[in-house]
């Protein structure tokens, strides 16, 4: 091949403006071709996402040094680009590296071994309300922290569970010969409990409060919702809620509630499989109300359920009836609870619903001021793939947030030494690049949550290494979410052990008072929400960012090898920073030692 081809999709002076963008906005592509022989053309390849039919082809203009062309989306959508290029003697195509990545490309002999850039296109720029952009949030798992009840008593225990001895006991399931849990296990955590402890979340920083689900269930978790419109027993009254809502706005918190709309209980109101509930359950009759919410393949005892759980029948989001009751109504399950005074919601598995169903609890939600709709998303969000279908739920009108797990993994690879810096940075970059701006800025970002190890445990109970995994979850773009108890120093692997009980009388202070000084330091700097961002990294042993707004600059560095180092003139990548700011960069680092064992951060520097 005699063909050299330069292009860079991080780069504003090859792909302008940078990242996602607005339908109907113009951009602007730049690449250079050097060949042996004669260059006969250049062409530009876009298709929109599902329309690999009517490919965009721009014939690309000579203007030295680059080869221009520019293309405007007339839809919000994802749209797919690559170069090609034709000489009197070869021909060859430009995509991506493969697994998707932005930034420099790799040339392609053959067409059909393509991969494609990735270009976002929003229909509008979403509206984020100003206390979740500027929001320090808590995530609760109800039952595991705290009792509000003053003789410790546990609220209507439920029927064939059990409550353990002690609160230190670390959690377990009793299963059955199949693995299935068939006696749950309660601590006794309620909403009293949470009201009780809001002192203690206000002193530490927290201003947004993100609970596990609340309505009425079988098990400790409530991901098998037996009433939408019922709090559940365990966690206290109807009266209580409201109660805990309105102390939480004393206390000039916010609080989100988690939706689980994919799925219900095998002994939900609406399946009712054991007769649980005065109601005629789909289980129990085709002529139900709630027969068609589900798909069976042989009534009664063979239906569709989530990943194949049957205690978590699945429900048909298409169902009209389902809709209305979700949030079609004037008494719907939203406007039920929005109108309560909660200021937002996370729903649970978004990608298993359409993205008409999302849109339409987006509308509801819109009907009530300030509020925030976050969506639990694993992968990067922006071009999803579920059941076969693409998902379109961040290009408007549908989530503005999801949980951003793929920055959990970058955190934690990082850190054991798992990713390379050159890779975090490539990793990063393509998801500021591929997230709509608003996204990017104001994702939903955590460490751990109910579904994943413990942080600590994930790291090997290294505790440097814990502080820096907070101190990047504190200083990096995003809602920074802690999962209650790593501040504690609580551990534990998959489900069940990472949903102990907090130890309140056996806290690791330590870490506590560490973890306060991040939720201090992002309070104080909740400009750099809305700064410019650019990562970077050095050589083989460093990573680093910078947020620079009008005359403020935060530089944040962190030596990620196991052995201090010395910063050289020549280990800087500074790629995506302006070159005044690079230069003020390298003036600040070059000579310094980086300590393996501390994030360091730099003001104004």
């Amino acid at each position: 091949m005699s063909i050299v081809i330069e292009y860079d999709s991080f780069q504003t002076t090859d792909k302008s403006p940078f990242g996602a963008i607005q339908k109907l906005s113009d951009v602007c592509f730049k690449v250079k071709v050097h060949a042996s022989d004669t260059i006969q053309k250049v062409i530009l390849h876009v298709a929109q996402d599902g329309h690999w039919d009517t490919e965009h082809q721009v014939v690309m203009d000579w203007h030295d040094p680059y080869y221009c062309g520019e293309f405007t989306p007339n839809n919000a959508s994802l749209y797919f680009y690559f170069f090609e290029v034709i000489t009197a003697n070869e021909q060859c195509f430009y995509g991506c590296p493969d697994g998707g990545y932005g930034g420099s490309g790799i040339i392609y002999n053959k067409r059909s071994d393509v991969q494609m850039y990735q270009l976002t296109v929003v229909d509008h720029v979403e509206p984020i309300p100003k206390w979740y952009r500027h929001g320090l949030a808590y995530q609760i798992f109800v039952d595991r922290f705290n009792n509000g009840n003053p003789d410790g008593h546990i609220n209507n225990p439920k029927p064939n569970s059990f409550i353990y001895g002690q609160k230190s006991d670390l959690p377990m399931y009793i299963r059955n010969n199949k693995q299935e849990v068939v006696r749950w296990d309660f601590y006794g955590g309620n909403l009293r409990g949470i009201e009780a402890k809001l002192p203690y979340l206000k002193q530490l920083g927290v201003t947004m409060i993100y609970l596990s689900p609340i309505f009425e269930a079988m098990s400790n978790h409530r991901y098998d919702t037996g009433d939408y419109l019922k709090i559940d027993p365990v966690l206290g009254t109807l009266a209580d809620f409201d109660h805990l809502v309105a102390a939480i706005h004393a206390a000039g918190m916010y609080v989100i509630l988690d939706g689980v709309f994919n799925h219900v209980g095998v002994n939900s109101r609406y399946f009712n499989q054991s007769g649980y509930y005065d109601t005629i359950g789909a289980e129990q009759s085709t002529d139900s109300k709630y027969y068609p919410w589900f798909t069976f393949t042989k009534y009664p005892n063979e239906y569709d359920s989530w990943w194949g759980v049957t205690d978590l029948p699945t429900v048909n989001k298409s169902n009209l009836d389902f809709q209305k009751f979700i949030y079609g109504g004037k008494d719907s399950v939203i406007d039920y609870w929005t109108s309560r005074g909660i200021d937002g919601w996370r729903l649970d598995v978004a990608d298993e619903l359409p993205d008409e169903f999302i849109m339409g609890i987006r509308q509801a939600l819109d009907k009530y001021p300030n509020k925030v709709l976050i969506g639990e998303v694993w992968e990067d969000a922006s071009h999803k793939l579920a059941y076969g279908r693409r998902r379109h739920y961040l290009e408007g009108g549908m989530l503005q947030a999801v949980m951003n797990y793929p920055l959990r993994k970058l955190i934690i690879r990082v850190l054991t030494g798992d990713l390379k810096p050159s890779e975090w940075w490539l990793e990063l970059m393509t998801l500021k690049e591929n997230y709509p701006k608003t996204v990017f800025n104001y994702n939903f970002n955590n460490i751990g949550s109910h579904d994943t190890e413990r942080i600590l445990t994930m790291l090997h109970n290294n505790h440097d290494w814990l502080q820096q995994a907070f101190g990047l979850l504190f200083t990096m773009p995003g809602v920074p979410c802690l999962y209650y108890g790593d501040e504690a120093g609580l551990t534990g692997g998959k489900d069940p052990a990472n949903r102990a009980y907090f130890p309140w009388d056996t806290a690791d202070t330590v870490t506590q008072a560490k973890v306060k000084e991040w939720y201090q330091w992002r309070s104080e700097h909740s400009w750099i929400n809305e700064a410019d961002f650019a990562p970077f990294y050095l050589c083989d042993y460093g990573i680093g960012f910078v947020y620079w707004q009008n005359n403020k600059q935060v530089l944040v560095v962190l030596n990620t090898s196991p052995n201090s180092r010395e910063v050289q003139t020549n280990d800087f990548m500074l790629d995506v920073i302006p070159s005044n700011l690079s230069a003020k960069i390298k003036k600040c680092l070059i000579g310094k030692t980086l300590d393996q064992s501390a994030i360091k951060v730099i003001e104004d520097f």
